[in-house]
């Protein structure tokens, strides 16, 4: 019987709502490290909504928040407008016609063969363009399920097309990039919480880190206050400034 050697690794996660203008945290809340972000959006929100009114905001998440439900909660609870980068999970993007339809292996456009209305997508078919040729030679490139010997012939291929509120988001256009160009506003505020060394913590409770990860905040935003009641707004967002002031 072999000895195995085993690692441990504690730690956790500190989600922060962030204001986009002020760059100051809103509300925050400590997890452990396995809690993924899309899974927590939905209860860090309803847990701040309880206390501070979030109606029609604009919420600027990265892709770690991209998911149908997300969208969703922002929409129907929130009545605000969701600003969520795009999560690929690996997919490849199809070669495709400006219309949309998909380009088959031997570089010919498929045609459009019936849909099917899912519940927050349209499955749409498409078929290879020679799908009831009876001539074997049609094929440029004599594909197997060509060749199969089938009144039907040919390549099948299906793209879904998404009906629910994420699928309606433009991503590529101005307005979603101008709002979402916002977001660099809570990665400077984590800059600054990182310098408060709370990564490297000496504590390993899970309520003393919680504890610790407040009192940060509060640090930050005290510091804030302090700058705007001295009258030194420029250094509302930088600690280090406003110790240099004083």
């Amino acid at each position: 019987m072999t000895e195995k050697n085993f690692e441990y690794y504690w730690g956790y996660k500190n989600f922060v709502l962030c204001d986009a203008i002020s760059g100051l945290p809103i509300d925050e809340m400590t997890t452990t490290a396995e809690k993924a972000d899309i899974s927590m959006q939905i209860p860090f929100l309803t847990k701040t909504k309880g206390w501070f009114n979030l109606d029609d905001t604009y919420f600027i998440g990265d892709k770690g928040f991209d998911s149908k439900d997300n969208h969703n909660f922002i929409k129907n609870e929130l009545h605000g407008l969701a600003f969520i980068a795009r999560n690929k999970r690996g997919t490849k993007e199809p070669k495709t016609l400006p219309a949309g339809n998909p380009i088959c292996e031997a570089g010919l456009a498929m045609h459009k063969d019936g849909r099917q209305y899912l519940k927050d997508s349209i499955k749409q078919k498409f078929c290879c363009p020679f799908r009831t040729s009876k001539d074997n030679t049609k094929c440029p490139c004599n594909h197997p399920k060509y060749l199969n010997g089938k009144k039907n012939r040919g390549c099948i291929k299906y793209k879904s097309i998404g009906t629910d509120y994420r699928a309606s988001i433009d991503t590529e256009s101005i307005f979603f990039k101008k709002i979402y160009s916002l977001r660099t506003e809570s990665e400077r505020y984590n800059s600054r919480l990182k310098n408060l060394s709370l990564e490297d913590a000496s504590a390993r409770n899970f309520g003393s880190i919680s504890n610790l990860n407040t009192l940060g905040h509060i640090c930050l935003l005290t510091a804030a206050l302090t700058a705007i009641k001295l009258g030194q707004h420029d250094k509302t967002k930088s600690l280090t400034g406003l110790k240099r002031s004083a």
